[in-house]
């Protein structure tokens, strides 16, 4: 499963690590993705999203209901 986040849509970032030689080799940045369980009151069921650590708190923030109105509005499936 690739590193992006279902609600912010967070994906890799690329970029190069510089030795001390200053020898330049390509990397990569991944977001702090975590898997968080949900209970959704309105379908009476759990459902399990990956989230970034800012989509988490934006879960906080706005609640479940509206998170995983958003995560459909974008075409993903929950």
């Amino acid at each position: 499963m690739s590193a992006h986040c279902q609600l912010t849509g967070r994906k890799p970032g690329f970029g190069k690590t510089i030795s001390h030689s200053h020898r330049r080799t390509s990397r990569r940045f991944d977001p702090n993705i975590q898997t968080k369980r949900y209970w959704l009151p309105s379908e009476g069921r759990h459902v399990r999203l990956r989230l970034s650590a800012k989509g988490i708190k934006t879960v906080d923030t706005i609640g479940v209901e509206a998170a995983v109105a958003r995560i459909r509005a974008r075409g993903e499936k929950v």
